[in-house]
């Protein structure tokens, strides 16, 4: 016969209980990052295979998609229009990143050195990146107008020099759409400069004062390689920009969009006209596999070559 006072048996210990506290760690963040993951995966994954599928298929909105394979492929590298294009994407790639980041390393050096109206030259200086491309675009159109509504125009008769047809000269129109480019992102990669500028610590600036190195060498020995990782951003940011430029073309030649002869037309807006005036969305979708495919390359040969060495 069992006795009334008989010690119970201990409860099972739970299985959350039986974790490590770095184990329970890891559960609760995957727990709170779920449901982003998820939400990247279905806005930025799913589309993008979705438009895998659709570069093989011949699809107008009208009819079902028709599977042709590579057939958008062979028409697009056999179209002259397309390399002109893929030219013209380079080109705002080559030229528009080491100037951008030329131009903004030189103002961020000197601007953060400067003690007077700081602030408010830095604003001067970031305002054209708030500015909407397509308001920024209309204006530059207005300056590049020959006279009497062409500022520029108006600038070179003042000093006795001939017009120029920029926008609509073949050899002039993609740097004039490049120039404003370059101003309009001038402003972010200026202040990311001087937040690389200003994290090196004044210690290294002192003692290299003090073993006799001119301003110079301080800038060749110091500045330059402790801001590689900041210079590295701006570089894979830049050339992504570049890349994909559409807004600057698209409102300064919005009367023959990709200006002259397709003198300015990037593949961006190649690939708008294609899917939106065409409706070859099979054909647009090969176009935007090949954009992704050079923007995956070139970030990664830049981080390849601009990465830390051991």
């Amino acid at each position: 016969m069992a006795t009334a006072n008989a010690t119970p048996l201990p409860a099972p210990d739970r299985f959350w209980d039986r974790l490590s506290i770095g184990t329970k760690r890891v559960i609760w963040a995957w727990t709170f990052l779920a449901l982003p993951v998820v939400f990247y995966a279905v806005i930025r994954f799913y589309p993008t295979f979705q438009a895998f599928w659709l570069s093989l298929t011949n699809w107008d909105l009208l009819r079902p998609a028709q599977f042709i394979g590579l057939g958008n492929y062979q028409k697009m590298f056999a179209d002259p229009i397309f390399w002109k294009v893929f030219q013209n994407t380079f080109l705002y790639l080559i030229i528009g990143t080491p100037v951008s980041l030329l131009i903004s390393f030189v103002i961020a050096f000197y601007l953060d050195r400067v003690r007077v109206l700081h602030g408010f030259i830095r604003a001067l200086y970031f305002l054209p990146f708030l500015t909407t491309a397509a308001a920024m675009g209309w204006v530059w159109r207005w300056f590049y107008q020959p006279v009497p509504i062409g500022v520029l125009n108006g600038i070179l008769g003042w000093m006795g020099l001939p017009q120029q047809p920029f926008l609509r000269s073949v050899d002039q129109a993609l740097i004039s759409v490049l120039v404003p480019a370059i101003w309009a992102g001038l402003g972010f990669q200026i202040i990311i400069f001087m937040a690389g500028l200003r994290a090196i610590p004044n210690t290294f600036y002192e003692a290299a004062r003090i073993d006799g190195l001119g301003e110079w060498a301080i800038l060749r020995k110091i500045t330059i390689p402790l801001l590689k990782p900041t210079t590295v951003f701006l570089v894979v940011f830049s050339s992504i920009g570049f890349l994909r430029i559409f807004d600057q073309v698209y409102n300064m030649t919005t009367n023959d969009p990709g200006g002259p002869l397709n003198s300015t037309k990037p593949l961006v807006l190649m690939i708008y006209q294609t899917a939106f005036s065409s409706y070859q969305m099979g054909y647009a979708a090969a176009q935007t596999v090949v954009l992704f495919t050079i923007l995956l390359i070139v970030s990664l040969l830049q981080l390849y070559v601009l990465r830390e060495k051991k």
